[in-house]
């Protein structure tokens, strides 16, 4: 492990971002350029953990105040590699994000820090929003229906969460380090499990186990998007099955109705006046087969869990050969990154 330390003199620290990286030149100058305009700057670090990057990643990092840390890839992990940066870190608050992501505002860190006048609260997650991009599915587009809230929530008696459904569990852990914000202390005294996937909803799962207070932050908004090909669902999709699964014991619902999800899709594409009937005809073929592929995933994924659990880890290791990435795409192009 190597690093470099941008020099910034004696600034008090409160917030420490932390975000791993590799191949992400596309997107990093917009999350920086939105890291580096917060409110909160003067009183924030940047740490990016690069795991091998060979495009033009370094060369962007270069031109910010940034701490970077560089791994090796093969030292990559999502639990261990951000249990590295919460150790690195000089803040009270660790917010995590990803290389693809970017803040919604300005303010994207003070609501964050908001959210922890509430002493209880040991980790808050935000939402994550789909911007109105030509390039971006518009089905997906983040179109508000109510005032962003705050909202905090624990059992007193963890029997009474482990007595909810799998289903309901879940719900609960409505949580994602694309957007998710930590007391440094907390990660430090319980670091994230050492897996390939799925370190954000074990992690808030064990804290809700243990009485602990968690929060979500509405306000609190980075905008990402993921864009799904044919050959990118099925591993995916089967990764986050699988980790819902040995978490909760959560099996996917079949996709039923498939034929109407795709007309609501068609409906909310025919409003969309910024779209010509070209792009609403390209993107309704391209809800239709996402549904599809969809379908055909939880299928079998639902089959290999019926066959036992030995079957489905070997299916796992099968399908899902390296943990997901986020997929470069500009226009009709994709590529994985």
């Amino acid at each position: 492990m190597s690093t470099a330390t941008w020099k910034d003199g004696m600034k008090e620290i409160l917030v420490s971002v932390v975000i791993p990286v590799k191949n992400g030149d596309i997107w990093l100058d917009r999350l920086l350029e939105g890291l580096v305009r917060q409110t909160l700057f003067d009183k924030t670090e940047i740490i990016i953990i690069d795991s091998g990057s060979t495009d033009k990643s370094l060369g962007i990092i270069a031109k910010y105040p940034v701490r970077l840390i560089r791994i090796p890839s093969s030292e990559f992990n999502h639990g261990d590699t951000r249990n590295l940066g919460a150790r690195e870190a000089r803040g009270k608050y660790v917010v995590m994000t990803v290389q693809d992501a970017v803040p919604a505002s300005d303010l994207w860190l003070q609501h964050f820090v908001d959210g922890f006048e509430n002493e209880k609260v040991v980790a808050l997650c935000g939402q994550q929003l789909v911007p109105h991009e030509p390039d971006k599915n518009p089905v997906l587009w983040f179109r508000p229906v109510s005032a962003p809230q705050t909202t905090f929530y624990h059992y007193d008696d963890p029997a009474e969460f482990l007595r909810l459904s799998p289903a309901e569990q879940r719900q609960k852990v409505g949580w994602d380090n694309v957007v998710a914000a930590y007391r440094r202390e907390i990660l430090l005294q319980y670091p994230f499990p050492r897996t390939d996937f799925a370190e954000d909803i074990i992690w808030a799962r064990e804290m809700l186990v243990l009485g602990k207070w968690l929060g979500n932050v509405d306000a609190a908004r980075v905008y990402h998007y993921h864009h799904y090909t044919s050959d990118i669902i099925l591993p995916r999709y089967f990764s986050v099955f699988y980790f819902e699964y040995r978490t909760f014991g959560l099996k996917p619902p079949p996709v039923r109705h498939t034929a109407k999800k795709v007309l609501s899709a068609g409906k909310i594409l025919l409003k969309e006046s910024s779209l010509t009937l070209a792009e609403k005809f390209r993107w309704l073929i391209y809800n239709i087969n996402y549904w599809k592929e969809l379908k055909r995933t939880v299928d079998l994924f639902n089959s290999a869990v019926n066959k036992g659990d030995t079957f489905l880890d070997d299916q796992y290791r099968t399908i899902c050969k390296k943990p997901p990435q986020a997929i470069k795409y500009t226009g009709n192009a994709q590529s994985v990154g």
